[in-house]
């Protein structure tokens, strides 16, 4: 039986990418990942390598419900702070995970020493996340599980993660079916909006308005769910659409 699934969010870590020097890559690839297992992505942060706030970050969301996805900082360099920070938050001490240790001797030999073995370094309690790259394992902690910040590495250890931990969860994928409203404007679709929700409570409503550089406007009203109330959905959208009068095209 399928469980309910829970709130799942991602915290993206690196000053790189708060600057402008890396352009985030996690967002899309992680939603590439919960998609087709049926599972949502709630909320995002992203976070500089500053120690405090990073820390003060965690902890809260140490403290609520859900599941968390955190990429980048647990390398063995000065400006690595994450695994510390987690650490901290959690008030526990951090010390050498045996099996971590074994992984990065394993892929390293004698170069493991002195600096890279500082990888295999958790909040007490902490299993190891498979790193099937280069042998560096993340971790897992209280549903945070930590990755690298390269994303080829993140992407695989972040599979193994849902399909380890999570697979309850998943469900088939939801779809979407949307139209195309030309030179529409979004006030004029509130009350149509408000009443579609109450209508389709298991569908999600999304308006996605444009404005083209010739300034013209479109809005893309669309739902999202399961195949079967999302065709009914759609052919109320068709069909306000068609009473309106209103200029439209489907979005393939």
């Amino acid at each position: 039986m399928m469980k309910k699934q829970p709130k799942i969010g991602l915290i993206i870590i690196g000053d790189e990418i708060i600057s402008g020097k890396r352009q985030d890559k996690h967002l899309v690839q992680a939603n590439a990942l919960l998609h087709p297992r049926g599972l949502q992505l709630n909320w995002v942060r992203l976070l500089g390598d500053e120690p405090e706030f990073l820390t003060q970050t965690l902890r809260e969301s140490f403290a609520q419900e859900g599941v968390v996805f955190c990429f980048g900082g647990i390398g063995a360099t000065p400006d690595d702070r994450t695994r510390q920070s987690a650490a901290l938050a959690l008030g526990l001490p951090i010390e050498r995970h045996s099996q971590a240790v074994a992984e990065i001797e394993a892929q390293f030999g004698e170069d493991a020493y002195p600096q890279r073995i500082h990888m295999a370094e958790y909040p007490k309690g902490a299993v190891i996340i498979p790193n099937f790259y280069n042998r560096v394992p993340g971790f897992s902690i209280q549903n945070h599980h930590f990755m690298p910040g390269f994303p080829m590495m993140a992407k695989p250890m972040m599979e193994w993660v849902l399909d380890h931990y999570y697979v309850d969860y998943q469900q088939p994928p939801t779809i979407e079916k949307a139209i195309r409203l030309m030179n529409g404007q979004e006030s004029e679709w509130v009350d149509f909006m408000q009443q579609f929700e109450l209508t389709f409570p298991n569908l999600r409503l999304f308006s996605l308005p444009s404005i083209s550089e010739e300034d013209k406007r479109t809005i893309e009203l669309g739902v999202e769910g399961n195949e079967s109330d999302v065709l009914k959905g759609y052919e109320a959208l068709v069909a306000e659409a068609q009473r309106r009068k209103s200029e439209w095209l489907p979005v393939l």
